[in-house]
C-alpha cells in the first residue's frame, strides 16, 4: 500500500492487540496477524482440503499463536455472504458466523466476499504490486471493475464517491458462457454434455481450464488423458506440449473477452484489474497472449475499450488489504463521537478495577455490548453479572436495558441487530435472545426493503373498496383474522375465509369495488390460486402478502412482499408471520388517516412498537 494510504488508516499500531485477516477460498485459506495498519506477520497457508470445516481450519492456525489476546478478525470468503447462515458454493462447508465469533470469543467477525475485500485492495496498491497488459489510461474517481479465476470466477467492482469507494457485490462470474468462434463454440457444445447450463465460471477457471483442455482434445481426437489445471499451465508455459499451450491460449482470449464485457458494462475508466489464482502465475506471458487483443475487439466499441488500462495484481495475498480497509472501517464507524463514549472515557479513573474492564469492552466494542445479553457482557469483560449492573448505575442508569436504549441512540439514533440461526442445542435464554434479536433484524430489514409504491397501491384500492375479504390457510390465518377485526373498525363489509373449500364459493360471490387480501406464505396453494383467478374475473382486486417471485404474486393486482425465508421443516413459520401482521397494521394506519379515531389507533400501534424494543434491550 502506499504511504498515504496506511497514513489514512491511522496509527502505528493496535491498542486491542493484533487483528486476525484471512482469505479463504475453495482450495486454499490463507491466514495473517496485523499487528499495524498494513503490517502482516505470521503469514500461513493452509490446504482447505486438510479440514472439515472453518472452525478447525482457525483452530489449526490460531493453536500456534495462542499468546496472542484476539478481540477483531475479518475473513474474505469465495462465497455470496448474505445473512449469518454462510454455504459455501465450490466447497461442502457451512457455518453461522455468529457461532464461529463465539466459539473463538471474538468481539468483532465480518464476513464478506473475496471480490470485495479484493475490490477494497485496489485503491492502496502501489505501480510496483500491478502489471499492466497493453494500453490506456486510468481516468481518475472513475469505476473500476476486478475479477480473478480461481477455483470459481470472482467478480466485483468499485464504485467513486464523494469520500472514497463503495464495493460492488456481484456473482458475475454465473452469466453465461458467449464463444466468440467456432473453437470457444466448440468447447461450449463438449460442457453440454456435462452441465444444461454453461456459465462462464464453467470455463474461466481453474477447473474451466481441464474442461479447456479436454474439449480440445476430443475436437482433434487426441488420445491424451485428462490432466490437473497446475499441470496444463506449467507445460502451456513452457511450451512442452502444444495442446496444453493451445487451452491456455484459448483460456486467455475467453478471459479478455469476459473482461471487455465487465469494463463495458460498468464503463469501468478507471480500469480492469485481474487477480485470482491463476493469471498472477502466468507473469510476463501473459503479456504475449490474446488476453488484450479479445479485450480490444468489440467492433464499434474497440477505440472505447482501447482507452481502459488492464492489470494484473501482482502483490502477494493483495485481499489482506482489503480486509484490512474494511474491518478498520468497521471499528471507526462503530466507535463514532458520543457524549455518553466521551463520558464513559472522562469516569474510568473513578470505577473500581472490574468496573473499568467493563468500560473497556463499551469503548472498544460499543456494538457487541448493545448486541449481547448481560452474562456474555461479563463474559468478554471477565467480570460478574453484577459488576456490569454496577458499571451501569454508576453512570447513572438503572441498570442495562437504560443503559442499551440510551448508548444506542447516542451512537446512531437506532437499535443495531444481528440474525443468529436458532440451534437445536440452544440453551432457553440463547434461544430466547436468537428469536427476539432475529425477528428485531427482520423488522429492520423489511422496513428498508418496503416497496412504498405497492403499499400506496394497496392503500388506494382499499380506500374505495366496498367489501374486504381475506383468504388465507394454517399459519397465515392468524394474520388474516387480524386484518379482519382491524378493517372492520373502519366500516368496511369484511369477511376471513380459511376453508379451501369456500375461497371458490366466496370469490364468486364478488363484484368490481370488491378487494381480496390473500395472504400466504408460499404464494403457491393451488385452492388460492384458483381462488384469486375467479376473483380476477370477477372484476375484484387482489392484494397478495406473499413472497415476491411467487404464482400468487404474479397473479395479484398488488404484491407486498415478505420474502423472508425460514426453516419449516423444522420450525413454524415465525419472523414471516410478525412481518405479514406488520403489513396489515401499515395498511390500517395507511386507512386510519382519514378515519375517524386516528390519533388512537396510531398512539397504540407506536405503544406496541415501542414495548417490541423494550423486550430486544431487555433479553
Amino acid at each position: 500500500m502506499t504511504e498515504q494510504a496506511l497514513a489514512e488508516h491511522g496509527g502505528a499500531g493496535f491498542s486491542g492487540g493484533p487483528r486476525l485477516l484471512a482469505d479463504i477460498g475453495a482450495t486454499h485459506a490463507r491466514f495473517t496477524l496485523e499487528t499495524a495498519t498494513g503490517v502482516f506477520s505470521a503469514v500461513r497457508i493452509l490446504k482447505c482440503d486438510e479440514y472439515a470445516g472453518i472452525v478447525p481450519l482457525l483452530r489449526a492456525y490460531l493453536d500456534a499463536h495462542q499468546g496472542n489476546r484476539i478481540h477483531h478478525a475479518a475473513f474474505a470468503i469465495a462465497n455470496p455472504v448474505d445473512g449469518d447462515d454462510v454455504r459455501m458454493t465450490n466447497r461442502d462447508w457451512t457455518f453461522s458466523i455468529e457461532a464461529v465469533r463465539r466459539e473463538f470469543g471474538l468481539y468483532t467477525l465480518l464476513i464478506v466476499n473475496d471480490f470485495t475485500a479484493l475490490a477494497m485492495s485496489l485503491p492502496g496498491l502501489q505501480a510496483s504490486d500491478l502489471m499492466q497488459v497493453g494500453g490506456g489510461s486510468p481516468v481518475a474517481k472513475s469505476v473500476i471493475g476486478v475479477l480473478g479465476p480461481g477455483t470459481g470466477l470472482g467478480v466485483s467492482g468499485l464504485i467513486p464517491t464523494s469520500d472514497g469507494f463503495v464495493t460492488l457485490g456481484s456473482e458475475g462470474g454465473h452469466v453465461n458462457f458467449a464463444p466468440c468462434d467456432e473453437r470457444e463454440y466448440a468447447i461450449l457444445q463438449f460442457a453440454w454434455k456435462e452441465w444444461s447450463h454453461v456459465s462462464t465460471e464453467r470455463l474461466i477457471s481453474g477447473p474451466g481450464l481441464e474442461l479447456i483442455y479436454r474439449a480440445l482434445a476430443y475436437r482433434s481426437q487426441s488420445a491424451t488423458g485428462a490432466l490437473p489445471a497446475q499441470d496444463i499451465m506449467q507445460r502451456g508455459l513452457s511450451g512442452a506440449e502444444p495442446l496444453c499451450a493451445e487451452a491456455l491460449e484459448c483460456f486467455c482470449g475467453m478471459l479478455g473477452s469476459f473482461s471487455a464485457n465487465l469494463a463495458v458494462t460498468l464503463g469501468a475508466f478507471g480500469g480492469i484489474y485481474i487477480g485470482g489464482g491463476i493469471v498472477p502465475l502466468m507473469g510476463e506471458q501473459f503479456k504475449q497472449s490474446s488476453f488484450r487483443a479479445r479485450f480490444e475487439a468489440k467492433g464499434r466499441f474497440t477505440s472505447y475499450l482501447a482507452q481502459i488500462p488492464t492489470y494484473v495484481i501482482t502483490t502477494p495475498n493483495p485481499a489482506f488489504y482489503g480486509v484490512s480497509a474494511i474491518l478498520s472501517e468497521h471499528l471507526r464507524g462503530r466507535s463514532g463521537d458520543s457524549a455518553l463514549m466521551e463520558r464513559i472515557q472522562q469516569i474510568q479513573r473513578e470505577l473500581t478495577p472490574a468496573e473499568r474492564r467493563v468500560a473497556t469492552l463499551v469503548l472498544e466494542n460499543p456494538r457487541t455490548v448493545l448486541n449481547e445479553a448481560i452474562a456474555e457482557i461479563a463474559r468478554l469483560a471477565d467480570v460478574s453479572q453484577p459488576t456490569v449492573i454496577r458499571f451501569c448505575r454508576s453512570l447513572g442508569f438503572t441498570g442495562l436495558a437504560d443503559f442499551k436504549l440510551k448508548f444506542a441512540s447516542s451512537l446512531t439514533g437506532t437499535i443495531p441487530v444481528r440474525h443468529s440461526q436458532v440451534r437445536r442445542s440452544d440453551s432457553t435464554h440463547d434461544l430466547s435472545a436468537k428469536v427476539i434479536d432475529n425477528t428485531v433484524s427482520a423488522i429492520l430489514n423489511f422496513r428498508d426493503q418496503l416497496e412504498v409504491h405497492a403499499i400506496d397501491q394497496a392503500i388506494a384500492l382499499l380506500r374505495k373498496a366496498k367489501k374486504v375479504e381475506f383468504y388465507a390457510m394454517g399459519n397465515a390465518r392468524a394474520v388474516a383474522l387480524d386484518g379482519q377485526h382491524k378493517f372492520f373498525r373502519f366500516r368496511i363489509p369484511t369477511a376471513s375465509y380459511g376453508d379451501a373449500h369456500l375461497f371458490s364459493m366466496a370469490a364468486e360471490l364478488l363484484n368490481p369495488g370488491d378487494v381480496v387480501i390473500v395472504v400466504s406464505n408460499s404464494g403457491k396453494l393451488t385452492e388460492l390460486l384458483h381462488a384469486v383467478d375467479i376473483a380476477l374475473n370477477a372484476g375484484a382486486d387482489v392484494i397478495a402478502i406473499t413472497p415476491h417471485q411467487s404464482p400468487l404474486a404474479k397473479k395479484a393486482s398488488v404484491c407486498l412482499a415478505v420474502n423472508h425465508t425460514e426453516d419449516n421443516s423444522t420450525f413454524l413459520s415465525m419472523i414471516s408471520r410478525i412481518l405479514q401482521l406488520l403489513l396489515i397494521d401499515i395498511l390500517a394506519v395507511g386507512l386510519s388517516v382519514d378515519a375517524p379515531g386516528s390519533d388512537d389507533l396510531r398512539q397504540q400501534e407506536a405503544s406496541r412498537l415501542s414495548h417490541l424494543l423494550i423486550s430486544h434491550l431487555d433479553s
